[in-house]
């Protein structure tokens, strides 16, 4: 698909990173989206967001060119290819990974360097090249100057420093190219943030080589750890290199997506900024890695929330935000960017999160059963850990009771959601099962009162008889996906009656064609105006559903259905619009792991 009105299509694009930031590349070789330093900074290129002012890394051949992108195999490394009458060629993108983190030679650590590669691998081939960066999402000016045969572009805030092995030309602002490539002849293009600690050097061809060596090397190294050999291993694999994206190596800390402001209808204002760390989104990542042996990961999180967040001072209903920055920051002010038309006119434009601010009860689920698996799967917590999950479980005791803004983030005012509900049996109930197999110490018939109580609740208030399915509020009868979460926590068994009744209500009324909708918004009003598409977790969650209840011929076929929904790297965005299209932001953390978690399961149950 071109670009219409401007604007590639979401799914058209794929995904590099150095474990600090991305870029998404578009099929026909621009870079739309790419944040610098890291992933929550200003961004300097983003004409995903507005195609006139957003700016942009354009890459591609000057004559008429079909493309094609795949990743090169089992890496992060991205290959844009054109075929055109005159030849074959491809743009290779990648971003090293620094020293500090692949233990190899050729990059510093604090250098951030974003790597393009132009080969020509059959006759020869015109490429056009233009960096017209719009620095601090198109509103910091910045100035343009020659430093020997690099071109530096200063604004207050950020340098960054483009070299090329061919002849740029510029103006006071951008710089372009033309050039052509023989067979076997290559071009590289570098762009490096640069400073008082790191200067600006050139990428030599030899030198690029050397660094798409060591990063293929890395990436299929740390893939090598994967456990997994089950039947959708490529998919599975896809997702764990995108998780492994996602993460913020610094910290350990790992973001719900790349992206800020990504429409979940074009025209709506369902647009939010997701480059910051949810405690439920990354603690089910914490399984998802565990599921296929990556523990580093699982570690790195864990001392994370241990450093910055268990100890932080919480939100304004908590002991815990449902969301932090990726330095642990608990400031995360929502501003809309009114200078920014949004993707293909989809306003506002927002960065920053204010539901930081929410109460939101099943984080405390999602955070307690992360740190249960690491210590079943990975290495035991240690005592101070261990007294601060005690502290966690005994606030939940307290507080499970009260209304909250639930697990999808409303904006029409607090409810007593089944799932919160849910969440908080499962923090309770997995504290009470480490403090047994470890002997620990804590206040077990309290904890155990709770659990109960808790369980009660939901099976008398969170049932509703005239539906014959448990629903997505107290006392409600309107149904929500989220309660395919009930059996994968094992609240209830997959067999059981009534949730195989409440799993017959989900399909006919929530399912299309293996696409599950999160709940129906005229029914239960969520504060917002506009629509949105299937919400791609709870279609995975839907398959393990499936899968667990034994219907494993429909978990299958439902499964298979759901991958021809990615686009052609295997990636997801939150959401999948009426005719097939991707919406929301991308790619996103919680789709990947819910895929991870259900071909891991159903390839078990397909023996």
């Amino acid at each position: 698909m071109g670009r219409a009105s401007g604007y590639l299509p979401i799914a058209e694009h794929g995904l590099i990173g150095d474990l600090q930031t991305v870029a998404l590349v578009g099929t026909d070789g621009t870079i739309d989206w790419y944040c610098c330093p890291c992933f929550d900074s200003p961004s300097v290129f983003a004409s995903l967001l507005d195609a006139e002012r957003g700016g942009c890394f354009e890459l591609g051949a000057a004559v008429p060119a079909t493309t094609r992108q795949f990743y090169f195999p089992d890496t992060n490394v991205l290959i844009t290819r054109f075929l055109t009458e005159e030849g074959v060629g491809e743009v290779q993108d990648f971003m090293p990974v620094g020293r500090d983190v692949r233990e190899a030679t050729g990059s510093e650590p604090s250098r951030h360097r974003l790597i393009r590669r132009v080969v020509c691998v059959r006759g020869t081939i015109a490429f056009r090249a233009r960096v017209a960066p719009r620095i601090d999402y198109g509103t910091a000016t910045h100035t343009l100057r020659a430093v020997g045969e690099t071109l530096v572009f200063e604004s207050a805030g950020l340098s960054l420093a483009l070299t090329s092995t061919v002849p740029l030309e510029c103006d006071d602002r951008d710089a372009w190219a033309e050039f052509k490539v023989a067979e076997g002849e290559s071009a590289v293009f570098a762009l490096d943030q640069v400073g008082a600690t790191v200067t600006p050097r050139g990428c030599p061809s030899a030198e690029a080589a050397d660094e798409f060596d060591a990063t293929v090397a890395y990436w299929r190294h740390w893939l090598s750890a994967s456990r997994y050999r089950g039947r959708w291993r490529e998919m599975v694999h896809r997702s764990a290199l995108t998780l492994k994206l996602l993460t913020y190596a610094p910290t350990g800390a790992i973001v719900a997506a790349p992206t800020a402001s990504l429409p979940e209808q074009i025209g709506g204002e369902r647009n939010w900024d997701y480059r910051y760390v949810w405690i439920r989104d990354a603690a089910f990542c914490v399984y998802a890695l565990l599921r296929l042996g990556f523990t580093g990961e699982a570690e790195a999180f864990v001392n994370f929330i241990a450093q910055h967040i268990i100890c932080g001072d919480g939100g304004p209903s908590g002991p815990l935000q449902i969301m932090y920055g990726i330095d642990g920051r608990t400031e995360l002010p929502e501003r809309e960017l009114d200078h920014l038309e949004g993707h293909r006119g989809s306003a506002p434009v927002r960065v920053g999160n204010a539901a930081a601010r929410q109460l939101q009860l099943d984080i405390y689920g999602a955070l307690v059963d992360s740190i249960y698996l690491y210590d079943k799967w990975a290495r035991p917590i240690s005592s101070d850990q261990w007294d601060e999950v005690c502290a966690l479980v005994d606030w939940v005791c307290t507080h499970w009771d009260q209304p909250d803004e639930g697990v999808w983030e409303t904006r029409g005012g607090r409810k007593k959601f089944l799932y919160s509900r849910l969440m908080c049996w499962v923090a309770i109930e997995r504290a009470v099962r480490m403090a047994n197999r470890r002997g620990l110490p804590a206040d077990l018939p309290r904890w155990q009162r709770s659990r109960d109580a808790i369980y009660r609740r939901i099976m008398t208030r969170g049932w509703s008889v005239s539906r014959q399915a448990f629903v997505q509020h107290e006392d409600g009868d309107v149904l929500d996906a989220a309660v395919l979460m009930m059996p994968m926590t094992k609240f209830i068994a997959p067999t059981d009656p009534k949730w195989l009744s409440t799993l017959d209500a989900l399909t006919t009324e929530l399912v299309s064609d293996s696409l599950v909708h999160r709940y129906d918004p005229q029914a239960s009003p969520d504060g917002l105006r506009g629509e949105e598409g299937t919400f791609s977790i709870c279609s995975f969650w839907y398959v393990e559903a499936l899968t667990r209840a034994g219907r494993i011929d429909e978990a299958r076929l439902a499964f298979e259905k759901m991958l021809t929904y990615a686009n052609h790297l295997g990636l997801y965005a939150e959401q999948i619009g009426h005719a097939g299209q991707q919406q929301g932001n991308f790619p996103q953390a919680f789709t990947h792991l819910a895929l991870i978690s259900a071909a891991f399961n159903l390839d078990r149950a397909l023996g």
